[in-house]
């Protein structure tokens, strides 16, 4: 499987409000399951549906999303606790990239730890992706890590737009390299013999 993340494309789920806490992505009582597995069902469960499971007005839950695989966001995505299983459940949900005006640090971490990109636009630039998606749902983005842009068809011409990640993520990203347990799995032969030679791990 190719882990490199050089270009992400596809349609947009516009996720409106600043500060969304990682509590409202993935509510705590889901956090039991014991692999993340089945962790995109829960994904904002209390934002889409009622106590009584009745659907609420989400974007998740309005057909013309159904097939969007990019996330745009707010301010702060992903501030609160630094649970992993955010990420998981968005990604679980079928999520490839978020885009949004700023991420908690711990969170965009996360991100990247599993291969979702989470870029970041102007306030302008994200306004006008908000205004966008809503209205023209069927838009087809693309996410270029290499070159650092956000594309998309207006009419007969393109719109480009400037987004910013962390350099070192954005390497990783692109060279495949955030897949760090992969890697270790690969070379397990020269990580053994790095352990075998530490004097702590003798005998191990």
């Amino acid at each position: 499987m190719d882990e490199k993340r050089i270009k992400i494309e596809g349609k947009g789920l516009p996720i409106r409000g600043n500060d969304l806490d990682t509590d409202r992505i993935i509510p705590a009582r889901f956090l039991k399951h014991t692999t993340f597995t089945h962790m995109g069902e829960f994904a904002f469960y209390d934002e889409r549906f009622n106590e009584d499971g009745g659907k609420k007005n989400h974007p998740m839950n309005n057909p013309v999303y159904s097939d969007a695989n990019i996330m745009v966001g707010g301010n702060n995505f992903g501030c609160g606790s630094s649970r992993e299983h955010a990420p998981q459940a968005i990604m679980g949900y079928g999520i490839n990239a978020i885009i949004g005006g700023s991420f908690a640090e711990i969170f965009f971490g996360n991100c990247t730890a599993i291969g979702i990109p989470a870029v970041t636009v102007s306030q302008q630039h994200l306004d006008t992706l908000f205004e966008r998606t809503e209205k023209t749902p069927n838009t087809q983005y693309t996410i270029d890590l290499e070159y650092q842009t956000l594309s998309y068809l207006d009419g007969l011409a393109y719109v480009h737009m400037p987004l910013s990640i962390p350099e070192s993520s954005r390497q990783e990203l692109i060279r495949g390299e955030w897949d760090t347990t992969s890697m270790l799995l690969e070379g397990a032969e020269q990580t053994a013999e790095t352990v075998n030679r530490l004097p702590y791990f003798s005998g191990w």
